[in-house]
């Protein structure tokens, strides 16, 4: 199977992760409420973003710092900074 033919959760499984305890992603939830869309579970390539019944969970441990979730969100309810220096996803290709 050729890279391009892989599945994304094979290829992330190549990466490793520095998390800091300290969350670079901020999500206010108040505003996630009045998001009928939510574009950002549709659109996150990792998968930080799920619905838990009726409320939007995010994990920001397996984020992949491409900033999708900052854009895409209609309400900016997603504050979105890079982790701090040494810290987040060390791509390794393979």
């Amino acid at each position: 199977m050729s890279a391009t033919e892989q599945r994304l959760e094979d290829i992330l499984n190549n990466d490793i992760w520095d998390v800091d305890s300290n969350p670079h992603i901020t999500v206010d939830s108040e505003k996630c409420k009045n998001c009928n869309t939510k574009p950002c579970i549709r659109l996150c390539p990792a998968g930080c973003y799920t619905m838990s019944e009726k409320t939007l969970v995010f994990s920001y441990e397996g984020c992949v710092e491409c900033g999708t979730c900052r854009v895409v969100c209609p309400l900016e309810a997603i504050h979105w900074e890079f982790p701090k220096s040494g810290r987040g996803i060390y791509f390794r290709f393979s």
